[in-house]
């Protein structure tokens, strides 16, 4: 198992990529601390890792806050003794529109979400890893801040701002023994899939998009998860502040 021994906080797993990931993780032996503000979302997904032999704890906070990692960092040390591993995926976007008719509230929770996050994250769980050798902490972008969509702006800005926010955390934490790593996905099978297009999720409409992927699928979470084992496990033990786009090359 590669993952044998580690225990994974992972943000937004109560669906979609974080959902994929959490359950594959557990397939390698890890235990999961699983963080979602849906906790019917959430809690199903830690009963099904139970279910499937694995061992978690299902934990509602908002990690657009300090208050909220405090909670699940304390929740992971009380329920496994620590972590190893922090997967940063929750995310938020704004539907696609007119950048100029996004509100601020919107705005506001876009970059809390996906920006401030980090900066909370840092300061939690980076003391403990650092206190127990090393560490892993994996940020789940997206290909939108490398080759942004029309309408999308904001969004697009945000992801930009979390992948050189990882990549310069890779850097400084790196003398700690703590790697920093960024999944790319582009647009997924998730429940965000219509707000990033912009229009209901027809088959003509979806062709749409499909189209400028060149490998002419979505990104499924095993996608997602199959890289997020990679870099998480000790095979990528050299590898910090790479990007992998998991995109059908769609940022080629």
């Amino acid at each position: 198992m590669r993952l044998k021994s580690k225990v994974a906080l992972i943000t937004g797993a109560g669906s979609g990529f974080g959902e994929g990931i959490a359950k594959r993780f557990s397939k390698e032996g890890c235990k999961i601390v699983v963080n979602d503000i849906n906790s019917e979302g959430g809690e199903r997904v830690a009963e099904e890792i139970k279910a499937a032999g694995g061992q978690a704890v299902f934990l509602n906070a908002d990690i657009s806050t300090n208050q909220g990692w405090k909670t699940l960092v304390e929740a992971a040390v009380e329920s496994f003794g620590g972590f190893n591993v922090v997967i940063n995926n929750a995310g938020f976007t704004h539907k696609n529109q007119s950048m100029l008719t996004v509100s601020e509230e919107d705005f506001d929770r876009i970059y809390a979400v996906n920006v401030k996050s980090l900066f909370w994250s840092a300061s939690n769980v980076v003391p403990i890893l650092e206190r127990s050798g090393g560490g892993v902490m994996i940020t789940v972008a997206s290909v939108a801040g490398i080759r942004p969509r029309p309408g999308l702006t904001w969004y697009n800005g945000s992801k930009a701002s979390a992948i050189i926010t990882s990549r310069s955390m890779a850097v400084e934490l790196a003398p700690k023994k703590i790697r920093v790593n960024i999944i790319n996905p582009v647009m997924g099978e998730t429940a965000m899939l219509e707000d990033f297009m912009g229009m209901s999720d027809t088959p003509a409409n979806r062709e749409k998009f499909l189209g400028t992927i060149p490998l002419g699928r979505l990104a499924r979470p095993d996608d997602v998860a199959n890289a997020a084992l990679y870099l998480a496990s000790d095979e990528a033990e050299l590898i910090t502040g790479a990007c992998i786009e998991v995109d059908g090359g769609r940022t080629v």
